[in-house]
């Protein structure tokens, strides 16, 4: 993995598929700590203990979920990551997604990052790609 997770060396990712690159970082100081994702000229904000919180449900899961991802506006498949980081049940209480109407697509931006500080297994294919702890 390029980069450090910083604003200034992001780190650069790819979706599940492969089909879209985008950079995320840290942003430790924002109100509150975020992680910062950045595709193309939009950006999205997710809680910054998304990384440990998403690590700590897919090790409880014990096996593959899917991803599930979708826009903030449509509903999220039951089981998959997306509907987990929506669910009033998780650690925030809700979405983990800080920016409204950019809160959704949990589910494609987080599990790669997630493979690449190498805390989860993430399938590859065209569609329906599924996660699971390491």
């Amino acid at each position: 993995m390029t980069g450090s997770g910083t604003a200034t060396d992001p780190w650069q990712l790819t979706t599940a598929p492969g089909t879209s690159a985008y950079t995320m970082y840290r942003d430790e100081d924002g109100d509150p700590p975020a992680l910062v994702c950045v595709v193309g000229s939009t950006t999205l904000k997710y809680h910054l203990s998304a990384i440990d919180d998403l690590t700590a449900w897919l090790q409880a899961q014990g096996d593959w979920v899917p991803l599930g991802a979708a826009d903030e506006q449509k509903p999220a498949a039951d089981g998959t990551v997306e509907a987990w980081g929506r669910a009033e049940s998780n650690p925030v209480g809700g979405w983990y997604g800080l920016r409204k109407g950019y809160r959704g697509r949990f589910g494609m931006y987080l599990p790669p990052l997630l493979e690449q500080l190498g805390l989860a297994e993430l399938t590859h294919d065209g569609r329906n790609n599924r996660i699971r702890a390491t």
